[in-house]
């Protein structure tokens, strides 16, 4: 009896995602990513890692299923009952994993440098929604999943090594290469799903695709996950006190209720320009960090570098490691301060322009981070 009504309710269930099944891919890109919002807090927090780890087995798993039915080697009544839901198992799970990656990706780029992963990460995201009569191509399928494991280990291998820098890197793309490579092996050899010609198709564009990462990771065009500038702005004064700092800014006129820092610099001789910025970084690890000065000249249209001053951070604060540096004896004209680690990654860019004035600036407020 119980079956039976079990029957019923799924016939119906079926019934009623045929007639709404136009409106799937709305749907499931606005609740992954909702969901994602909601349960993703840190990128550091051992339960977010285990909530990515699982869709990403769990996306395993239904290329399995997908794979294993469309090759007609599952017999199992039970599994082949729900052979039409396997496919958008797989859509959500990709669906959540790329959503998630955009949203930790997203507080670690640097637009104006690393734009382009991040731009695969969106287009991934969104071109995910459409791909349900797509999924039983496999060299799609694996590349989609290299992709997904690689953007995962890149971050995660720091996470737990609390340590980040080229090893850190290579270690999460080898394992995301030798995870995609094995789990093909095991679908030719043990279950006997693909051709070792059909094997060799779905390899090379994943080694290719490898390859490519690393290409982008050696000019600077993926984000130094899991790092993240918090906040960054340039102020007239930076001070330490005993739970932050004191930092002070000229006084905005009454209607500039959004300035909170001090852009244009109104610079007189003598001024010292503080750079004030905030990075997340997992607790435990421990980074170099540098502020790259650089100032602007028109007649030569380039931004030339005038300093470039490091510092150590150590992870863990949730607001970010509060850090700072400055300069005296700016001239007038547009500058910039690039937050990079020692490799040149970027995180931010905080841009200012400094206007010379005759006498020094007295009316300040300030403001405590």
């Amino acid at each position: 009896m119980l079956q039976n009504k079990l029957d019923v309710y799924f016939e119906k269930t079926q019934a009623y995602f045929k007639r709404c099944k136009k409106y799937a891919p709305v749907l499931l890109f606005f609740g992954g990513f909702t969901w994602d919002g909601l349960t993703l807090t840190r990128i550091d927090r051992i339960i977010d890692n285990i909530i990515l780890l699982a869709y990403f087995l769990v996306a395993g798993i239904f290329i399995l299923l997908v794979t294993l039915i469309d090759r007609d080697r599952i017999r199992k009544r039970l599994l082949l009952k729900y052979r039409n839901w396997y496919p958008l198992g797989l859509q959500f799970a990709f669906g959540a994993l790329f959503s998630a990656y955009v949203v930790f990706y997203f507080k670690s780029a640097a637009l104006t440098k690393n734009w382009l992963f991040f731009g695969v990460l969106v287009v991934l995201l969104v071109a995910n929604e459409f791909l349900e009569n797509r999924l039983n191509n496999l060299v799609l399928v694996f590349s989609l999943y290299f992709l997904a494991a690689f953007s995962f280990f890149i971050f995660f291998i720091p996470v737990v090594a609390k340590r980040m820098d080229v090893l850190t890197f290579m270690i999460g793309g080898i394992l995301s290469l030798v995870f995609i490579l094995g789990y093909v092996y095991l679908l030719y050899r043990k279950a006997l799903a693909i051709s070792k010609k059909e094997g060799v198709r779905i390899v090379l564009p994943t080694v290719v695709l490898f390859l490519l990462l690393n290409l982008f990771y050696s000019l600077n065009w993926i984000p130094p996950v899991p790092l993240s500038l918090k906040s960054g702005a340039i102020y007239r004064s930076v001070v330490k006190v005993e739970d932050g700092y004191r930092l002070s800014f000229e006084k905005p006129k009454w209607y500039q209720f959004w300035k909170d820092s001090d852009d244009p610099f109104r610079y007189a001789e003598g001024d010292s320009v503080f750079c004030f910025a905030s990075i997340f970084a997992p607790a435990l690890l421990k980074k170099n960090m540098f502020h790259h000065w650089q100032q602007y000249f028109p007649n030569r249209k380039e931004w030339l570098t005038t300093d470039r001053i490091g510092y150590e951070i150590t992870g863990g604060r949730y607001g970010g490691y509060r850090g700072y540096s400055y300069k005296r004896n700016l001239s007038a004209g547009k500058w910039r301060v690039d937050v990079e680690t020692q490799e040149g990654q970027l995180l931010g860019r905080i841009g200012f322009e400094i206007e010379p004035v005759s006498s020094k600036v007295v009316e300040v407020k300030t403001v405590f981070r």
